[in-house]
C-alpha cells in the first residue's frame, strides 16, 4: 500500500523564455511583436527575460504556460495546491471513479518509518477502504446509481487517500507558487511536488525560472 508522486509535463508554450521576452519588448517597442520575435537573438532574450523579472514587470511572465499531470499524491496535497488560485485545475472525481486499488493511499515518511505508528495508519486506512467498500455495495444493492452511491460513501475516506491532478499555471504564478512551497516550511508532500515541477520547467526554460525557489536559497 502507498502509492508514490508521478509528475508529467504534458504541454507548455513553446520556447517560453522567447514569449515572455516578445511580450515584454511589445510595450516599448514600435514594431509587431512578430517582427521583434524574428529579430530578437537569444542572448537579446536572455537578457530581457532576467531584466523582467528583476524589475518586477512581471505580466509579461504570463505569457508562458505549462500544464503538468500529477499523479500519486493525496487529497491533502490538492487541497493546499488549489489554494494557488491563479491556475486551472481537472481533479479524478471521487463521484465518478470507484475508490480502491493497490495504491490508494499515501503514506507519510515519518509514519512509514515507524512500525508501531506504521501499523497503526494502514490499521486506520484499511477501515476506511472496508467502510467505502460495504457503503458501496449497500447502495447498489437498493438500488440507487453508482454516481450517488460513490458521491455519499466517498464520505469516509481520508486525507491520505489518492488522487490524481491536473494543473496548468503561468511562470508568474509558478514563480510564486515555487517561493512559498519549495521552502521547507511548506507540508512535506507539496514541497517534493513543488522541487520537481521547479527541476522541470527551469531545464525547460532557465532564464524564467532563474533566481525561483524560496528566498532563504539566495540569502
Amino acid at each position: 500500500m502507498g502509492a508514490t508522486l508521478h509528475l508529467t509535463l504534458l504541454q507548455h508554450t513553446p520556447h517560453p523564455d522567447r514569449a515572455v521576452a516578445v511580450a515584454g519588448r511589445l510595450c516599448y517597442a514600435p514594431v509587431s511583436a512578430a517582427e521583434l520575435d524574428r529579430e530578437m537573438t537569444d542572448a537579446d532574450v536572455a537578457k530581457l527575460v532576467r531584466v523582467l523579472v528583476r524589475s518586477g514587470h512581471h505580466s509579461a511572465l504570463e505569457h508562458a504556460v505549462f500544464t503538468f499531470a500529477i499523479d500519486g499524491v493525496s487529497r491533502a496535497c490538492t487541497h493546499q495546491l488549489v489554494r494557488h488560485r491563479v491556475a486551472s485545475y481537472n481533479q479524478q472525481s471521487q463521484r465518478y471513479v470507484r475508490f480502491g486499488g493497490a495504491d490508494s493511499f499515501i503514506v507519510p515518511p515519518s509514519i512509514a518509518a515507524n512500525a508501531e505508528a506504521h501499523e497503526v495508519f494502514l490499521g486506520a486506512m484499511e477501515q476506511a477502504r472496508a467502510a467505502y467498500d460495504r457503503l458501496v455495495d449497500i447502495g447498489l444493492r437498493d438500488g440507487r446509481k453508482k454516481e450517488s452511491v460513490q458521491e455519499d460513501a466517498r464520505f469516509v475516506l481520508p486525507n491520505a487517500t489518492e488522487t490524481k491532478i491536473v494543473v496548468t499555471m503561468n511562470a508568474r504564478e509558478l514563480r510564486h507558487f515555487f517561493r512559498v512551497r519549495c521552502c521547507r516550511r511548506a507540508q512535506w508532500e507539496i514541497n517534493e511536488l513543488a522541487w520537481r515541477m521547479r527541476s522541470m520547467v527551469r531545464e525547460l526554460s532557465p532564464y524564467l525560472f532563474e533566481g525561483s525557489g524560496p528566498p532563504c536559497l539566495y540569502g
